[in-house]
């Protein structure tokens, strides 16, 4: 395994469907807590580019209405299942898909309310993107 030379630009998303629920997914690489999904962004791949990849990839769920929440820095953190320097960029985006298709990311999901995901055991980085959320739109 290569050592970490730098840190790695990563983006993620609240997906909300059409009834106003956000999407989040239990994982194994974050200590099997509720997170958003998402992924690394690949060199000469624009970020909303690979937002749309990384969700297709970890949900099967289309994307769309993207627009920038916050960024934040992960830097060896035990929350995560190896040590990575990352930088987080979330969104917000919507999406009119179905029917969810979980990759091996993925134990379970649910569609919660903003509200109802901060009851769950979600993992901190996902707490503050829907913290952010709320500030930025005064929803809970």
């Amino acid at each position: 395994m290569a050592v970490q030379k730098y840190p790695e630009p990563t983006c993620g998303a609240l997906i909300f469907n059409s009834y106003g629920k956000i999407f989040l997914m239990k994982s194994h690489k974050w200590r099997n807590k509720y997170v958003i999904p998402g992924g690394h962004v690949e060199l000469g791949e624009k970020i909303e580019d690979a937002l749309k990849r990384e969700i297709k990839e970890d949900t099967g769920l289309d994307i769309y209405e993207i627009e920038f929440i916050c960024f934040q820095e992960f830097i060896f953190n035990d929350t995560f299942w190896k040590k990575n320097h990352l930088i987080f960029f979330d969104f917000a985006c919507k999406t009119n898909s179905t029917e969810v298709k979980l990759n091996l990311e993925g134990q379970e999901f649910v569609w919660v309310t903003l509200k109802e995901a901060l009851k769950l055991p979600v993992e901190p980085y996902t707490r503050k993107t829907i913290e952010e959320y709320q500030n930025i739109n005064n929803k809970l």
